[in-house]
């Protein structure tokens, strides 16, 4: 059987990760209409205290995000996202000194203030296509960034989506982009497929069974399914019942190659881990 290498080590500004064990990447939603935990974190009190819980579970990542891009989500302007993001970094950085915080946005200059204010990588959910400033900017920064595959915009992403295959048009999708952040000397990508970012239920779930296919890349490969539909649909429950289902979800997806999670709920993520590091399960 063929086998993959993919690469251990992250450099966020410094700090060695090594993703031999999967890592958990906590979220922390500093918006008022995220689908699951909109309005819990927006203030500063509330954001300290979210993080301090995830990074006690065992979080290696803090994905902090002022921009909702649940189906339907209204844009806010770039000053408003700054304006939300920029001080629950910096009070972050300060009460936390050692933390990863990854900034969850597909604005250029939102990115480049997070990472000057202290955040150490770029996850963003639209893959450089929404701001055709990204790619430059992080080039320039240098620091680890999460590429994702969506499909549409937000607002119409669920009307009907449509592959002729699912799994090569997305391979296609990343091939060009991964190569030429290569090419231009990004040494650390992540590959994140998207589930639920312009894809039905059998799109995402034939994704999750076939994730393995993307180990071709030879990049680690970030799953976020935390309480997603694709769940919620299958268990015929609403976002605030499906912890077991998104732990069933992630314990397949860590199967499958995935090499960070990112969730909602620490301690089960970091959990389902460690159990399948026990198994001496092949991740």
């Amino acid at each position: 059987m063929q086998t993959f290498k993919s690469k251990k080590y992250i450099n966020c500004k410094g700090k060695l990760v090594n993703l031999e064990k999967p890592a958990v990447m906590g979220i922390l939603n500093i918006t008022n209409d995220s689908f699951f935990d909109g309005g819990k974190h927006n203030s500063v009190d509330n954001a300290l205290f979210q993080t301090e819980k995830m990074l006690n579970e065992g979080a290696t990542f803090i994905d902090v995000g002022a921009q909702s891009t649940r189906p339907g989500a209204d844009m806010i302007g770039q000053e408003a996202e700054l304006k939300a993001a920029i001080p629950v970094i910096e009070k972050l950085v300060k009460k936390f000194p050692e933390i990863i915080i990854s900034i969850d946005t597909f604005r250029a200059e939102v990115a480049k203030q997070a990472i000057a204010a202290g955040a150490s990588m770029i996850n963003d959910v639209s893959g450089g296509e929404d701001d055709p400033k990204m790619f430059e900017t992080v080039i320039n920064l240098k620091v680890p960034y999460i590429l994702m595959h969506k499909q549409g915009d937000y607002k119409t992403m669920h009307h009907n989506p449509t592959y002729q295959n699912v799994v090569t048009d997305i391979m296609n999708y990343f091939i060009p982009k991964v190569e030429y952040l290569k090419q231009n000397g990004v040494a650390d990508l992540i590959l994140d497929l998207g589930f639920g970012f312009g894809k039905n239920l059998e799109h995402n779930y034939e994704l999750l069974i076939k994730m393995d296919r993307f180990k071709i890349f030879e990049l680690p490969i970030l799953v976020g399914v935390s309480r997603k539909k694709m769940i919620q649909n299958i268990i015929e429950a609403d976002a605030q019942q499906a912890l077991n289902g998104t732990t069933v979800v992630n314990t397949i997806a860590l199967m499958k190659g995935a090499k960070i999670l990112r969730v909602h709920d620490v301690k089960e993520a970091v959990e389902a881990v460690k159990i399948m590091m026990q198994c001496n399960v092949e991740l």
